[in-house]
C-alpha cells in the first residue's frame, strides 16, 4: 500500500510537526517530524552533524537547534529514520531537547516557519496505516495503548498490537481469497472438464473459517467487559474475611465460620456498583489441599481468580506475601489490597503491603466504605475500556464475515448455482478487507485516528 491522498483527509504528502512527549515541563521533550521535506525543514534548525540519506541508515546525532529569540544554542539530539522503514513509511525525524515548554513552543513554531504543518490528531499512525505499516486493529491497538487505565487494559491492548488479532485473520482471508479463485475459475471454465476444488473441500474449509471465527467472537464477546459483568474475585487465606466482605459487599448469604476452609466451592452473585454490573466471587482459602474435595476447591478458586477482572486480596494482617502478589499480577486483573477485620484488637494498623501502598482498610462490623469505594473506582474504569471501540468494530465484522460464511457453505451443500457461492463468499472477504483496513472510506478513517492525541 503507498500513501495516497484521502478525498476528505489530511494530504500525507505535507511533511508534518507535532509534540509526542507529554504535557508540561520535564528532563526531555520530543518533537516528531514526518514527511518526504522532513531533513530540509529540521536542518534548518538543527547545527552540527545532520544525517546522512546514505545506504538508508538510522541515525542518532548529537547538535544543538538554533531557536528564533533565543540566544544561545538549545542542546538537542536527532533521530532520524529514513522511509520507508520507519513509523510513518515516510522519513521520519526526532528532535529530543530539555523539556521547558517555552522552549518546546518555540521548536514548534520555527518549523512551521521552516515548512512543515501542524500534525492533525492520530496523522502519525494514520501514515503508518496508509503505508501498509499497520492494519486498522494495530492502529487502534496504539490508542488503546496510550488510554489504557489498568494493567488488564494495557496487556490487551500491546496484545493486539503484537498482532493477536490481525495475524490469524491474515491467514485465513489469505485462504479463503485462494478458495474464491477456485470458485471463480471453475465459473471461467464451466464448459471445460476440469475441478479446481471440489464439493467436499470447499466445504470443509468454509466449515473450518466459520468455527475460527466463532472462536474469536467468544474471545472478543469475553474481552469486552462492557458487555457482561465485571468480574471481581475475593481471594487470600482461609479465615481472612472473605465471606464476610462478600455478604456486605452483594448483600449474599455465603456461610461464615471461624473454622478456617469453611468456603469448599466458589459462590457467585451480581450486584450493581454506580452503574456498572459486578459478578462477586467468592473463592475458597489458599491452602494445601488435604482431599480431591479440597483439591477441587482450591482449582476452582485459582480458575475464577485467572478469570477476574479485578481481585479483592484480603489478609486480616495486611501481610501481602511477595510470591502470591507475583502470582496474581500474572493474572492480567487489577488487584486490590484489602485489610480486613481491622478492628480487632491486637492487629498492627496501616501495615505497608508488599508494593509500598497502604491496603484499604475494612471492617465489616465497622463499616466497608473505603472498600465499596476503591472497588467501584475500579469496576469504573473497566466499564468501558480503552479497546472497546475496536472490540466493538471487529465484533460487527466478524459476525457478519461468518453469516456470510454459512451463507457460502448452504449454497455449496444444497448444490445451488456456484455463482451464489461465489457472491456470498466474496461478501466474507469483504467484511475481513474492513475489519483489517484493506477496504476502507474516508469515514471509517476519521473515526478510528480522530480519536488519537496529536504528535501520535
Amino acid at each position: 500500500m503507498t500513501l495516497a491522498a484521502t478525498a476528505t483527509g489530511p494530504h500525507p504528502g505535507d511533511t508534518i510537526v507535532a509534540v509526542s512527549s507529554a504535557p508540561g515541563a520535564g528532563a526531555r521533550a520530543v518533537v516528531r517530524v514526518s514527511g518526504p521535506e522532513t531533513l530540509r525543514v529540521v536542518n534548518q534548525l538543527f547545527t552540527h552533524a545532520t544525517p546522512s540519506r546514505r545506504g538508508g541508515v538510522r541515525r542518532l546525532v548529537p547538535g544543538a537547534l538554533r531557536l528564533t529569540g533565543v540566544h544561545s544554542p538549545l542542546p538537542a539530539t536527532l533521530y532520524f529514520f529514513p522511509g520507508p522503514r520507519s513509523y510513518t513509511g515516510q522519513d521520519l525525524a526526532e528532535l529530543h531537547t530539555i523539556g521547558s515548554p517555552p522552549l518546546v513552543e518555540r521548536l514548534v513554531a520555527d518549523l512551521l516557519a521552516a515548512g512543515a504543518r501542524p500534525a492533525q490528531p492520530g496523522e502519525f499512525t494514520l501514515r503508518a496505516f496508509l503505508s501498509g505499516k499497520k492494519d486498522l486493529p494495530r492502529a487502534e491497538a496504539v490508542h488503546a495503548v496510550i488510554e489504557a487505565g489498568t494493567d488488564a487494559e494495557l496487556r490487551t491492548a500491546l496484545a493486539q498490537l503484537a498482532g493477536g488479532v490481525s495475524e490469524p485473520l491474515a491467514v485465513l482471508r489469505d485462504d479463503l481469497l485462494n478458495l474464491l479463485a477456485d470458485l471463480e475459475a471453475a465459473l471461467d471454465f464451466a464448459d471445460e472438464d476440469i475441478e479446481f476444488v471440489g464439493t467436499a473441500e470447499t466445504l470443509r474449509r468454509v466449515n473450518a473459517a466459520a468455527d475460527h471465527l466463532a472462536a474469536l467472537l467468544a474471545q472478543l464477546d469475553d474481552r469486552t467487559v462492557s458487555g457482561r459483568p465485571v468480574r471481581v474475585a475475593l481471594v487470600g487465606l482461609p479465615n481472612a474475611g472473605k465471606s464476610s466482605l462478600f455478604n456486605a459487599l452483594a448483600g449474599g448469604d455465603a456461610l461464615v465460620s471461624p473454622v478456617p476452609g469453611t468456603t469448599r466451592d466458589y459462590l457467585t452473585r451480581e450486584t450493581d456498583l454506580g452503574g456498572v454490573r459486578v459478578e462477586l466471587i467468592d473463592t475458597a482459602g489458599w491452602q494445601d489441599a488435604a482431599d480431591t474435595i479440597e483439591e477441587q476447591a482450591q482449582r476452582l478458586g485459582r480458575d475464577a481468580a485467572a478469570a477476574a477482572d479485578v481481585i479483592l486480596w484480603c489478609d486480616e494482617h495486611g501481610r501481602f506475601d511477595a510470591t502470591d502478589s507475583e502470582r496474581l499480577a500474572a493474572t492480567g486483573a487489577d488487584v486490590l489490597r484489602v485489610r480486613t477485620k481491622c478492628d480487632l484488637p491486637g492487629l498492627p494498623r496501616d501495615q505497608p503491603a508488599h508494593s509500598g501502598h497502604s491496603p484499604v482498610p475494612c471492617s465489616v462490623l465497622g463499616g466497608t466504605e473505603a472498600v465499596h469505594a476503591a472497588l467501584s473506582e475500579a469496576v469504573a474504569a473497566l466499564a468501558r475500556p480503552a479497546l472497546a471501540p475496536s472490540q466493538s468494530r471487529c465484533r460487527h465484522h466478524v459476525a457478519a464475515c461468518r453469516d456470510h460464511l454459512l451463507a457460502t457453505r448452504d449454497h455449496v451443500a444444497t448444490g445451488d448455482p456456484p455463482e451464489l457461492a461465489a457472491a456470498a463468499l466474496r461478501a466474507a472477504l469483504d467484511q475481513l478487507g474492513e475489519l483489517t483496513g484493506a477496504v476502507y472510506t474516508n469515514d471509517l478513517l476519521d473515526r478510528v485516528f480522530s480519536r488519537f492525541c496529536i504528535g501520535k
